[in-house]
């Protein structure tokens, strides 16, 4: 597969989500997909921007990462697993260094053409190493407990703070996607009340909002993350993650216990994705929804296991089309769990694959809602996650029974062509496109005809997967 993807990008632009889209565009209503992973100011690929001592390395990798289709990274403002990668230290004293690596980080992202999800907190290693942090009282800073950090005045006037400054700094570039602006949102962190998620969102988000209009005359997108499993235990939470008033999209962190965060074989945990991300869909309703974190948590940070990279591509590629097909804006946003922390060329030409599928779908007019309960295939074998509405869909098909011993999928060369019933299309003629999630190239291309509000796909055999793509034949 070519490592040359995207030609030099435009000029960047601000980045939209439209009421009633659950998709997202940009200023001038062009579809934008958030493809993209987790990094950090001391991970491998971005450490040698701090200090500036290989600005050049890191604006070759960027580079990389865009002819590979990535847009989008999520990066924590600090990250404080040591001692030394603080924004603020003391609080409210920004660190020069620090805010030196964001300069020029934005300066890269604007030039290449990549955007960031901000997060201003590492709410994990905080928590954690919390004795050693600035914010803490114990320190100079200015709240008792990890317990107080959503109801402390003074933590809420800290937290107000940080994102005034780097609101005022780096706000204005079109390089920000958007403020995650609190990251994996926790009861512990409000005295183990979730009742205290929403009245945080309340303050610390309208706050955010009309200053940046103040400032700029517009504001940037809203989020806040949610560790996936806290929203089982604690279904309240899922007013404030997914419809919350003021947040602009919906963000999840699918580390589900047994499948995903620990993985025996490379399709349970995408199907576990789809289960997941279908509940997400239905519950954010038309607005965007995606995944910001997942990845093997449990085998890389319990079990100190890295995974093997081939098991490791498959994993990944299979759960980025099992988000995409949920309903998911992209494929989900890894944390890499591996030992050095960054992503495989294998996982890269996977993104790849998936930003050459984009193009075929319309997303500034998809209105979708999750199939994948209603989806119908006359190959027992294949499991099958889709979404659509009225006039587009979208399926990613996958074999449930052509596992090898060490749990990757390999190929069912006795798979016999395989028909697909998707519902709720309006009647007429269709463009059907099956797409090889390998290669990252279009299979076939045909015409099928919808009547009585069912469409039936003639999808040829799935050895392994595929995805398919469906349009109105002659689109007004």
């Amino acid at each position: 597969m070519s490592s040359s993807f995207a030609p030099a990008p435009r000029p960047l632009s601000r980045i939209h989500a439209p009421r009633g889209l659950p998709y997202f565009v940009t200023s001038e209503g062009a579809a934008w997909t958030p493809i993209g992973h987790n990094d950090a100011v001391n991970w491998p690929e971005l450490a040698s921007l701090f200090r500036r001592r290989d600005r050049g390395a890191v604006e070759r990798h960027l580079i990389w990462l865009r002819d590979h289709g990535v847009t989008c990274v999520r990066v924590m403002l600090e990250y404080c697993q040591g001692e030394h990668r603080y924004l603020e230290h003391p609080v409210g004293r920004f660190v020069p260094n620090m805010v030196q690596f964001w300069d020029d980080l934005f300066e890269l992202l604007e030039k290449i053409g990549i955007r960031v999800l901000l997060t201003p907190y590492d709410t994990f290693f905080m928590w954690v190493r919390w004795r050693h942090h600035p914010y803490n009282r114990a320190n100079g800073g200015v709240c008792a407990s990890q317990g107080e950090w959503l109801t402390s005045p003074e933590m809420r006037a800290a937290i107000k703070n940080r994102l005034a400054f780097a609101s005022d700094r780096w706000g204005g570039s079109p390089a920000l996607f958007g403020w995650d602006i609190w990251n994996e949102i926790h009861p512990a962190h409000g005295g183990g009340d979730p009742a205290t998620a929403a009245p945080f969102i309340d303050d610390v988000a309208s706050w955010l909002r009309a200053h940046e209009i103040k400032q700029r005359g517009y504001a940037n997108l809203q989020t806040v993350s949610v560790f996936g499993p806290e929203l089982i235990k604690h279904p309240s939470l899922v007013e404030a993650i997914f419809r919350h008033p003021l947040l602009d999209f919906a963000n999840t962190h699918l580390y589900e216990q047994g499948t995903i965060d620990a993985p025996a074989d490379t399709v349970t945990p995408a199907l576990a994705v789809a289960r997941l991300m279908r509940t997400a869909v239905e519950e954010a309703g038309d607005r965007p929804v995606f995944d910001s974190e997942h990845g093997p948590i449990h085998s890389f940070k319990d079990k100190k296991r890295t995974l093997p990279a081939a098991f490791d591509d498959g994993y990944f590629r299979h759960i980025q089309w099992a988000h995409l097909a949920s309903g998911g804006a992209g494929g989900g946003m890894r944390w890499p769990n591996r030992h050095p922390h960054v992503l495989t060329d294998g996982m890269r030409q996977a993104q790849q694959a998936l930003a050459r599928f984009l193009p075929l779908v319309d997303w500034t007019r998809f209105g979708r809602r999750n199939l994948s309960q209603d989806l119908r295939c006359d190959d027992p074998g294949l499991a099958l996650t889709g979404c659509g509405d009225k006039h587009q869909a979208i399926i990613w098909a996958v074999r449930t029974d052509s596992l090898s011993p060490e749990g990757t999928l390999v190929p069912y060369q006795a798979a016999a062509p395989a028909t697909l019933d998707i519902p709720g299309l309006a009647d007429g003629s269709y463009a059907v496109i099956t797409y090889d999630t390998r290669k990252g190239a279009v299979i076939a291309r045909s015409e099928a005809g919808c009547s009585g509000g069912m469409l039936r796909v003639a999808a040829g055999p799935v050895h392994t997967d595929l995805a398919v793509a469906v349009m109105p034949a002659n689109p007004a």
